[in-house]
């Protein structure tokens, strides 16, 4: 009696047990895409593409985020596709992330132009120019924020 092997790859039956890798055409998926264990697992037939697992699972998983001050947030991310995974796919859905990542752009920038500019890394050494440059930036933030109000 043959037996037939993961992708029907006809295993001889032997005295010795044989493995046959999969073929480089075919992927074998295996992943818990649920939040929830099933009660009784069962067997998913026809899901031809990635994309038919994600929409047939529609996987997402809640997150917790805290920021600076210790204030919580929470979210749900939802995956729709692999580049869903990535750096940007996440950030994409979340407003969390996308207001940290803003604030690393301004920071980088803040980083660049210190770095590039010498007037102002020069007046940040001088401690009475230093405290003259802070007291204009607080000034500015104080403009900033009663105009908003």
């Amino acid at each position: 009696m043959l037996e037939y092997g993961i992708g029907g790859t006809e295993v001889q039956g032997d005295a010795s047990e044989a493995f046959i890798d999969i073929p480089q055409n075919r992927t074998l998926l295996c992943e818990k895409l649920t939040g929830d264990s099933p009660v009784k697992p069962k067997i998913t037939e026809g899901l031809q593409t990635i994309d038919d697992v994600f929409e047939h699972y529609k996987p997402k998983v809640p997150v917790e985020f805290e920021d600076s001050e210790g204030a919580k947030k929470e979210e749900t991310l939802c995956f729709k596709g692999l580049s869903d995974f990535g750096i940007k796919g996440i950030t994409a859905q979340s407003d969390f992330l996308k207001s940290l990542s803003i604030e690393k752009e301004q920071y980088q920038k803040i980083i660049k132009q210190l770095k590039g500019n010498r007037l102002l890394r020069k007046a940040l050494e001088n401690p009475e120019t230093k405290a003259d440059l802070l007291g204009v930036m607080f000034a500015l933030i104080k403009e900033l924020e009663e105009v908003q109000s």
